[in-house]
């Protein structure tokens, strides 16, 4: 375990990064949305993220210029925007953004993506597309769910193809996908390492930042508690799946006020693989 304190890494990830930030548009390349990377740097990580039903994109730019500051490639196709979201689709353009930031060089070309080190993420039906994307790309190293919702086709199905590292972070106050039917059983259908965390007080759309005139038809509303502890547990499972950096271990390996560890099988092992525990 890592000598640093869990709160201090907590802190510390759950602030910017080092890196100078850039952000772009995912038009520019045939595909609408936002993507946010360090100014510079080859061979980077990157994660495409997935945005919950009738969510516009912006409202996750806080954690895409985050994740960029800590030296990630964040991107987030702005798809699926409608009433009638398809999740199967969405899940498709998470796969195409990952094309998009490993083929294209962002920037003005000093940008370049690791094709070994990508992750999706998604919050809501996002999280579930999230899934379904890392079910069917092997490309994907890691994945991370934020009150992930069931889909169809089935998220809960697609965890028992995915062998890769997950994290899930669960609301606690989630009266749309309450996590007993949602996040935890897609977590103990997971087929690799994974790690769920329960956030007791976050709503739905706790994740989700800013406000929009969906809170009018969904539970909850964005939170800054929430999104303080996504970015840190988020932050730090990618910078030790994608980098392997070791120095957050002290974070993935304990409760945080919060963020339970209410559930894991196999853990990330210190030379970068899994060992069961």
């Amino acid at each position: 375990m890592s000598g640093i304190p869990a709160k201090q890494v907590l802190d510390q990830l759950s602030r910017p990064g080092g890196h100078q930030v850039l952000r772009g548009d995912l038009a520019l390349v045939g595909l609408p949305g936002l993507v946010y990377t360090p100014a510079s740097g080859l061979g980077l990580p990157a994660v495409a993220f997935g945005h919950g039903w009738l969510q516009p994109v912006t409202r996750y730019r806080a954690l895409l210029r985050h994740l960029a500051s800590w030296g990630i490639v964040a991107a987030a196709p702005g798809t699926q925007r409608g009433p009638l979201m398809s999740a199967r689709l969405l899940a498709g353009n998470l796969r195409t953004t990952l094309d998009v930031c490993t083929g294209v060089r962002l920037g003005d070309g000093g940008i370049s993506v690791d094709p070994e080190r990508l992750a999706v993420a998604g919050h809501s039906m996002g999280g579930g597309a999230a899934v379904l994307a890392a079910a069917e790309d092997e490309r994907v190293r890691a994945v991370v769910t934020l009150a992930a919702t069931e889909t169809r086709p089935s998220a809960l199905d697609a965890a028992r193809r995915v062998t890769v590292p997950g994290l899930h972070l669960a609301a606690g106050e989630d009266r749309i996908a309450p996590p007993v039917g949602h996040a935890e059983a897609i977590a103990e259908a997971w087929q690799g390492p994974v790690q769920l965390r329960s956030l007791p007080k976050a709503s739905h759309l706790g994740f989700a930042e800013g406000r929009h005139w969906s809170e009018l038809l969904l539970d909850g509303k964005g939170e800054r508690d929430a999104q303080r502890l996504a970015r840190g547990l988020v932050t730090a499972f990618l910078l030790r799946v994608l980098k392997g950096e070791r120095q957050w271990d002290s974070l993935l390996d304990s409760d945080v006020k919060g963020a339970a560890l209410t559930y894991r099988r196999a853990a990330l092992a210190r030379s970068g693989g899994i060992s069961e525990v």
